[in-house]
């Protein structure tokens, strides 16, 4: 009896997925595309090109699949402290799942957050920058590149 308890609870343990990835689903705006590239190294590959165009990643975390920046100014790229509010204080978060054979889907975005409501989640307030902030043309850009080394749009 002891020796079955103790297998049952190792058999739960050993199930238990353990993981650095935010709860988090993107938001049905944000771009998207498809790499024929691992998990790991579609993460690494969208980190590499967002450092390159100035991004402040803070965190990558490529074997779960996600980055993100803390909270930036978008228009001198340069980290805040300010009180994310407004357009023009933004936040990306990169999030990278498995797709077809030796394939990644991407999905970026990019959110601001137009106003302050201390009785909802953080998350409830973001809403995806519009395509025409600065931002989001940069992204774009490295969008365009990540897709023409790796890959295709996903339709």
């Amino acid at each position: 009896m002891r020796s079955t308890l103790a297998l049952v609870s190792l058999a739960a343990l050993a199930c238990y997925p353990s993981s650095t990835r935010p709860d988090l689903t993107p938001l049905l705006e944000a771009p998207r595309l498809e790499l024929e590239l691992e998990l790991p190294q579609a993460t690494r590959a969208l980190a590499v090109a967002l450092d390159a165009d100035s991004f402040p990643v803070r965190r990558t975390e490529p074997d779960d699949g996600w980055l993100e920046t803390g909270w930036f100014n978008g228009v001198s790229m340069l980290p805040t402290s300010e009180r994310p509010l407004g357009i023009n204080v933004v936040k990306l978060r990169g999030f990278v799942e498995p797709g077809r054979a030796n394939h990644s889907v991407v999905t970026v975005e990019i959110v601001y957050r137009a106003a302050a409501n201390p009785s909802l989640p953080g998350r409830e307030l973001d809403k995806v920058v519009p395509e025409w902030h600065p931002v989001a043309a940069r992204l774009r850009e490295v969008l365009l590149k990540l897709r023409a080394a790796y890959g295709e749009p996903l339709p």
